[in-house]
């Protein structure tokens, strides 16, 4: 079947294979989060990126290959609600970016910040501070082997513009990262899946990237 991304809390899963990379997609929770399992389909090593929401599902997501490591893309408490509840069964690594790590309910192995690799068996992903929507908030950018960039934007990029902000500076610093990091970095193609709702792409997002600056959110 096609991969849509279009998931939703109590339904089935969505798979897209990139190259050396299985993503699953699974909507979770009363926010209606979305966490992503990734697995490497060269030495069936499996992480999963924001553990937001109902820890049965998601382990039965797994499956028998178990969890290497978990990446919480931001403070915020939507997701992270299975967190500590994985780690305890799976004793998985966890990883988040520096400014955020300490809002998170359990200890993280490691920190991160721009430029750092996260691993998933013989495939990398690298790390990109979005500050804004949260100070610690992270993307994760796969280059798959075809040359498609699938990044990871946690709540900081959605299909219709930047994650919330609370402050105009922090708006400012956030349209500026995505502008800087993301869109004057990646090309039209790469496909962004976000914490909550469907994915996009930045081809479909780069037009109203003014009218976002000119709006305020």
């Amino acid at each position: 079947m096609t991969y849509t991304g279009e998931v939703e809390v109590g339904g089935p899963a969505d798979v897209q294979p990139a190259g050396d990379l299985l993503i699953t997609k699974i909507a979770v929770g009363e926010m209606n989060n979305n966490a992503y399992l990734l697995r490497c389909v060269l030495t069936g090593e499996q992480a999963l990126i924001d553990a937001a929401n109902e820890p049965d599902r998601l382990v039965e997501l797994l499956g028998s290959d178990g969890l290497a490591r978990i990446v919480t893309t931001h403070r915020h408490g939507d997701h992270w609600q299975a967190l500590a509840p994985l780690v305890d069964l799976t004793r998985a690594e966890t990883v988040a970016g520096e400014r955020d790590a300490d809002e998170l309910p359990v200890p993280v192995d490691t920190r991160v910040q721009t430029g750092a690799r996260v691993r998933v068996g013989s495939c990398e992903l690298e790390v990109i501070e979005l500050v804004g929507h949260t100070p610690g908030s992270i993307a994760l950018a796969y280059d798959d082997p075809d040359g498609v960039v699938h990044l990871f934007t946690g709540d900081s990029l959605f299909p219709g513009g930047p994650g919330r902000t609370t402050a105009p500076e922090d708006f400012t610093s956030l349209m500026d990262d995505l502008e800087s990091k993301i869109f004057d970095r990646f090309p039209d193609d790469t496909r962004v899946y976000p914490g909550h709702g469907h994915d996009t792409t930045l081809g479909a997002e780069r037009p109203h990237l003014a009218e976002w600056r000119e709006r305020g959110w």
